[in-house]
C-alpha cells in the first residue's frame, strides 16, 4: 500500500489544477475543469475499479476524509465491498425511519418558508389523516400497493384532495431519498409519470366553478345593512369591499401601515402573496372607517386591536355575513 497522508490541509484547500491528489490508501482529492473538488476512495474488486463518494471539500475537511477512508479499508481487509457496507446501513437506518417521521420532518422544512396558513394545515392533514395507514410504515419498504390503499378510496370522490395527496406521498419519499434513508435507485412508488398513471384514472379537474359574484348594482344596499351590523367582522368586511384587499391582509393588519394623512394603506411585502410591497388608496368612506376603529383601539394589530379570539373566527364570520347577503340578493 502507498504511504499514508501525503497531502496537507492547506494543499487540499486551495488545489485548483484538474486531476487526482493521492492521499494515499485508496484516498484521493479529485479536482474537476472548474476547479470544484470533492474526496473519492477508489479500490478494484474482481477485476473492476469501483469508486465511492465522500463528499465536498468545502464539507469534508482531509481529516474527516481519512477517517472515513480508514473504515473502508477496515471493510476491504474483511472482504466487504465499501460500497455494499454503506448501503446496508442505510437501510439499516432506513428500517428506523418510518414515513410518518419522514412527513414530520419534511413538513418541519417546508413550513419555515411557507406564508400561507391553510397551505400548511393542507399540507399536515392530508399527511396525517388521508395517509395515516402509511405513517407507521418503514419509509424504505413503501410499495406502490401501499400508496395505492392510500388513494383509491378517495380518487373518484374526492379527485382534487386525492391527486394532491399523492404529490405530497412523492414528496415525502423524494426528501427520505436525499436525506439518505432510500437508496437513490429505488423508484418513487408515488410517482405519476409513468407509473401511477398506469394503474389509476388521469385527475378530472375541479368544476365546481367560480362562487357566485353580488350584482354591482345591489351592493350599495348590502353595504348599508353591513354598516348596521356589530362586530368587527363587519368592519373587517367592509374595509375589505371599500379596498379590494385580501382577507388575509385586512385581518393581519397593523396601525402603522396606514398613513392617513396622506390617505395610503402600505402592505409590507412580507404580507403580501407576491412578496412585493403593496400600496392601496383610501377613499373617504375607508379613512373613516379606519379612524373610527383607531379612535376606539390602541394595539397595534388591527385585527387584535378589535377584540378577536382568532383569525379564523374573524374570516367565518365576515364570509357568513357575506354569503347571507348573496342569498338575500335577486337572483342573476
Amino acid at each position: 500500500m502507498a504511504a499514508l497522508n501525503r497531502l496537507n490541509a492547506r494543499f487540499c484547500a486551495t488545489v485548483t489544477k484538474p486531476g487526482r491528489h493521492a492521499d494515499g490508501g485508496n484516498l484521493y482529492l479529485r479536482v474537476d475543469a472548474a476547479g470544484s473538488a470533492r474526496w473519492v476512495f477508489m479500490w478494484v474488486r474482481e477485476g473492476r475499479q469501483r469508486e465511492a463518494g465522500l463528499g465536498a471539500r468545502e464539507c469534508v475537511s482531509l481529516a474527516q476524509a481519512r477517517e472515513l477512508a480508514a473504515r473502508m479499508r477496515e471493510s476491504l481487509a474483511k472482504g466487504i465491498d465499501p460500497l455494499e457496507a454503506r448501503a446496508a446501513e442505510r437501510r439499516a437506518i432506513a428500517a428506523r425511519v418510518s414515513f410518518g417521521q419522514a412527513a414530520d420532518a419534511l413538513l418541519a422544512s417546508k413550513e419555515r418558508v411557507w406564508r400561507n396558513e391553510k397551505h400548511r394545515a393542507q399540507w399536515r392533514m392530508t399527511l396525517e389523516n388521508y395517509a395515516a395507514p402509511l405513517r407507521a410504515l418503514p419509509v424504505v419498504d413503501i410499495s406502490t400497493q401501499d400508496v395505492l390503499r392510500v388513494l383509491e378510496p378517495i380518487w373518484t370522490t374526492k379527485p382534487e384532495t386525492a391527486s394532491r395527496l399523492r404529490g405530497r406521498i412523492e414528496a415525502v419519499i423524494d426528501s427520505a431519498r436525499v436525506a439518505g434513508h432510500i437508496d437513490d435507485r429505488a423508484p418513487n412508488p408515488a410517482r405519476w409519470g409513468g407509473h401511477l398513471e398506469m394503474l389509476l384514472a388521469k385527475p378530472t379537474k375541479l368544476s365546481r366553478g367560480h362562487h357566485a359574484a353580488m350584482r354591482y348594482k345591489d351592493v350599495p344596499a348590502f353595504f348599508a345593512r353591513l354598516r348596521l351590523a356589530r362586530g368587527v367582522a363587519a368592519r373587517a368586511l367592509e374595509l375589505i369591499i371599500l379596498t379590494a384587499a385580501r382577507t388575509g391582509e385586512t385581518l393581519g393588519a397593523r396601525w402603522d401601515e396606514f398613513d392617513l394623512d396622506n390617505a395610503v394603506w402600505t402592505i409590507p411585502a412580507d404580507r403580501m402573496k407576491a412578496a412585493r410591497e403593496h400600496r392601496i388608496p383610501l377613499s373617504a368612506a375607508a379613512l373613516a372607517l379606519i379612524r373610527t376603529l383607531a379612535g376606539a383601539n390602541s394595539a397595534r394589530r388591527f385585527s387584535r386591536a378589535s377584540g378577536l379570539r382568532s383569525r379564523s373566527r374573524t374570516r367565518r364570520c365576515s364570509w357568513r355575513s357575506a354569503g347571507s347577503a348573496r342569498r338575500a340578493s335577486p337572483p342573476l
